[in-house]
């Protein structure tokens, strides 16, 4: 008799077990799908300031027109490319032409608020400070979501590795998920200038 209960209640077990470490992996893996939601919010607020800040510049800085269209390629290239990085956050290859392309949109970000250093009545524009207020506001914002998603990737990855959910997650196909970091830390923790004082 007591062999019959083991002989059921071991199995059940086993059951109950692997689907505690299924479902804490689905888990976690939503975790942090909905941490890149919050980036991903953030991104399209600053990819809608960015050609409201072109157009407000390009009064002013008329002969700059080549800086001007770089900053709206670039613009243009990352929204393409978050599109599919929000369809699918723990596609590595995706997430890493992201990175890729924010790090341009920066660069470009940054020689355009160098070269709108010489436009004093641009500085004192109200709509351009009011823009890149909101601008620099939105860069703390999109920092602060992107720490909170690769802390819920790095729980998911943790969670996912320890023995034997590994075996259950290879099983199961929950893959790695890949963190969403900047090639330059240095250059990363560098708020974008936005002075016009």
């Amino acid at each position: 008799m007591i062999f019959i209960i083991a002989a059921i209640a071991i199995p059940v077990l086993l059951i109950i077990w692997q689907i505690s470490i299924y479902n804490g992996l689905v888990t976690m893996r939503n975790r942090y799908k909905n941490a890149f939601s919050q980036i991903d919010v953030q991104l399209k607020r600053r990819y809608d300031l960015i050609p409201n800040l072109v157009e407000t510049a390009k009064g002013y800085m008329k002969h700059e027109r080549e800086t001007l269209e770089a900053v709206i390629k670039a613009r243009n290239q990352a929204v393409q490319v978050e599109k599919q990085v929000a369809a699918d956050p723990s596609n590595a290859d995706a997430l890493g032409k992201l990175q890729k392309s924010e790090q341009q949109l920066s660069g470009v970000m940054s020689r355009f608020f160098a070269l709108s250093e010489s436009y004093p009545d641009l500085k004192a524009n109200q709509n351009m400070m009011q823009i890149t207020e909101e601008l620099t506001s939105t860069e703390n914002k999109i920092s602060f979501a992107r720490q909170a998603f690769n802390d819920s990737v790095m729980s998911y990855n943790t969670q996912r590795e320890k023995f034997p959910n590994i075996i259950f997650a290879n099983l199961y196909g929950f893959n790695e998920a890949p963190l969403f970091e900047l090639d330059n830390p240095a250059e990363e923790r560098q708020n974008v200038r936005v002075s016009f004082t």
